[in-house]
C-alpha cells in the first residue's frame, strides 16, 4: 500500500481528488489524500495562488508523511510565472525541494485549468445542467486540439467560458460532478497531459518495497 498525498489549491481539486482520483487508484493499490495548500486550509473557499516556492515547501512538509506527493494546480493564475512553461514549473518546483527521488514526489502543474478537463465531453454539462448550450461549448472544443489547450487569452479560460455560457455554474459543486458525469477514461483520452500524471500516479503502486530503489 503506497500513502499518496496531493498538495491542490482549491476545494474543487480537493472534492475531485476524494470523488475521482482517490477510487481509481485504491485499484493500484495507492491510498490517496488531496491535502490544501497553505492559506487555502484557512480560507472559507481555498483556490489559486500557487507558486514556486509555496509548492515545493508543502510538498518537503508532506513527503514526511507520506510515501509519495504530487501536486494538482493550475497553469492559469500561477503566480510568478513569467514566461515559463508548464514543465519550466514543474522543474523548478523539483529544483526549490532539494533532494528526493522523482519516483515519489511528483510535481504536476494543469494545463491550464481543471476547468479544461471538463470540455473532455461537453454533453456532461447537458446532463448535470439541463439548460447548459451544449452546442456553446462544443464550438469551444472544436477550436482546439485538446481540452487542454483551450485558454487563448485571460479572459477566455476554460472556467471563464463557463460561467459566461452558464451563470449558474458553480465551480465547487459542479466541476466535481461533471467530471464524475464525464469519467476518467473520457477525461484521460482527450487530455494527454492529465494522462501522462495520472499513470504516472498508477505506476506508485508497482514498487514492491517502498521507498523506491
Amino acid at each position: 500500500m503506497i500513502r499518496l498525498a496531493v498538495s491542490v489549491e482549491g476545494q474543487t481539486e480537493e472534492e475531485f481528488v476524494n470523488e475521482s482520483l482517490a477510487p481509481h487508484l485504491r485499484c493500484s493499490d495507492v491510498y490517496t489524500t488531496p491535502v490544501l495548500i497553505g492559506r487555502a486550509r484557512r480560507r472559507a473557499k481555498g483556490g489559486g495562488n500557487g507558486t514556486i516556492d509555496r509548492l515545493a515547501r508543502e510538498m518537503r512538509y508532506l513527503s514526511r508523511s507520506f510515501d509519495a506527493v504530487t501536486s494538482l494546480v493550475d497553469f492559469y493564475g500561477f503566480r510568478g510565472k513569467g514566461s515559463k512553461l508548464p514543465n519550466d514549473l514543474v522543474r523548478a518546483i523539483r529544483n526549490r525541494i532539494g533532494q528526493f527521488d522523482e519516483r515519489s514526489v511528483l510535481p504536476y502543474v494543469q494545463l491550464h485549468e481543471f476547468e479544461g478537463l471538463l470540455f473532455s465531453s461537453v454533453e456532461a454539462f447537458g446532463r448535470i445542467l439541463p439548460d447548459a448550450p451544449v452546442a456553446d461549448l462544443k464550438s469551444i472544443r472544436s477550436q482546439f486540439q485538446t481540452p487542454e489547450d483551450i485558454n487563448d487569452h485571460p479572459s477566455a479560460a476554460p472556467s471563464k467560458r463557463i460561467e459566461t455560457l452558464i451563470p449558474r455554474y458553480r465551480k465547487t459543486l459542479h466541476g466535481p460532478l461533471l467530471a464524475l458525469e464525464i469519467g476518467l477514461d473520457t477525461i484521460r483520452s482527450e487530455c494527454p497531459r492529465f494522462n501522462a500524471w495520472l499513470g504516472r500516479l498508477e505506476a506508485l503502486g508497482d514498487f514492491e518495497t517502498w521507498p523506491p530503489t
